[in-house]
């Protein structure tokens, strides 16, 4: 059986539909009666939980924000007052990942909110073909970022012996991987590349090794960079998404790999939006997420304004037989990723896809400033073999695909660059 929860994987949509109403007659009736954010927040709507009578009155229910989530933390220190639980009754805490110079996010649950995230890893874990008998590892720091948290727990419920990567360097996890026989895989998409650079530097044969199967977050993962991965590892790639503010994650990719990810729609509601208006966007269109989800009771989340950017395509575009829709390539990339150089929009994931075209690239920065005479600049360093056409080459794709602008190619020397083991950070914005 190739699915977790056979049951709401396959719905027809309208059942699916009714069950998602239903949930979300639930969730807001919790926050309103439990929540002080939300409480004033509805108030100032004019929004009562009783209106959802049809799925248009989904948008009667105002948007959320990360910067009135973090003013919520601010005034109400340290969790803020979105939560609909006493703090006592959590069981846990985790952050976001943060940014430079600014706080994280941070999130509670209980022990049901906990048991929750593991259920959706669980899709995920089923949906891949992963079963008990497999050996997992999770390449992973365990701090308080949620990063594959709720992936060990969903390993351990689904059977498969779980073996946590934290506390050690990149060659130790891999000496440790490979001395454990696992099966799978957890990281970053970059961290992934990491680990097979470094196993080729010590002469660990990945490809020889019993790992057949990746389980990929955190970060998006364009097709060139998928295909570095599998060809360093011999084994199968499968994109998965989360946040924090959810807890787990919202999407997976399945063992068919239609080219995007099953969103879990039986226990999600998941908009798309133009990121100006908020108008909601048709198939096929790129548009923000707005996410509302129904397992977290601590602190609940409705109509929450993601800043990711993707495009939805119907549940047929698989051939699995979910009738879940899809997220097309994944998470595309954030709207507050997008730089502006010179009138011309430029997207980090996009920049990496031509970038990873290059497999004798060892890794990228990208990085913007100001001339003295006011100018805006990109230029992208690589680490990389001296090579002439090589830079010639780089530089006329990443020309083409942004409108000519000019983009200066600097070669740096091996292991100069910044590594990452969560999420990357290979944009440096140093402009005025």
């Amino acid at each position: 059986m190739p699915y977790w929860n056979p049951k709401t994987e396959t719905l027809s949509r309208d059942r699916l539909r009714a069950l998602q109403l239903s949930k979300l007659r639930s969730v807001a009736t919790w926050a309103q009666a439990r929540s002080p954010f939300y409480r004033r927040s509805f108030a100032a709507a004019g929004f009562a939980p009783e209106q959802l009578r049809g799925w248009d009155d989904l948008r009667r229910i105002p948007l959320l924000t990360r910067d009135e989530w973090m003013a919520s933390q601010a005034q109400h220190p340290p969790y803020g007052d979105l939560l609909a639980v006493d703090p006592a009754r959590a069981s846990r805490l985790h952050t976001t990942s943060g940014t430079t110079g600014a706080d994280p996010l941070r999130a509670l649950d209980t022990r049901s909110d906990w048991a929750w995230a593991a259920e959706l890893w669980c899709y995920a874990i089923w949906g891949c073909g992963i079963r008990p008998g497999d050996i997992a590892y999770l390449a992973f720091g365990y701090g308080s970022f949620i990063g594959f948290w709720g992936l060990h727990y969903g390993f351990e419920k689904a059977g498969v012996l779980t073996i946590p990567g934290g506390a050690q360097n990149t060659e130790q996890r891999i000496r440790q991987l490979v001395a454990f026989g696992a099966t799978v895989v957890a990281s970053t998409p970059t961290y992934a590349l990491r680990l097979a650079q470094e196993a080729a530097r010590i002469g660990a044969d990945l490809r020889g090794s019993a790992v057949r199967t990746l389980i990929l977050s955190g970060e998006p993962c364009p097709p060139q960079t998928r295909a570095l991965i599998e060809d360093a590892w011999g084994a199968r790639t499968f994109d998965t998404a989360g946040m924090t503010e959810i807890g787990t994650i919202f999407l997976f990719e399945c063992a068919d790999r239609p080219g995007g990810g099953h969103v879990i729609e039986d226990h999600l509601i998941e908009e798309v939006a133009d990121p100006e208006t908020g108008d909601p966007v048709g198939y096929g269109e790129l548009g923000e997420r707005i996410v509302t989800s129904f397992g977290r009771s601590a602190v609940p989340l409705l109509r929450y304004r993601t800043a990711d950017l993707v495009r939805k395509v119907p549940a047929g575009t698989c051939s699995c037989g979910r009738t879940f829709d899809l997220y097309e390539g994944g998470v595309l990339g954030r709207t507050d990723d997008m730089k502006l150089v010179r009138g011309t929009n430029v997207y980090p994931r996009a920049v990496e896809g031509i970038v990873r075209e290059f497999a004798s690239v060892g890794e990228f920065q990208i990085r913007l400033f100001t001339t003295p005479d006011l100018r805006d600049e990109i230029t992208v360093r690589i680490e990389a073999p001296e090579d002439p056409d090589l830079l010639g080459d780089l530089r006329r794709r990443l020309a083409a695909a942004h409108e000519g602008l000019r983009f200066q190619i600097e070669r740096v020397p091996g292991g100069s660059l910044p590594r990452f083991e969560l999420k990357a950070r290979r944009v440096v914005d140093a402009r005025a």
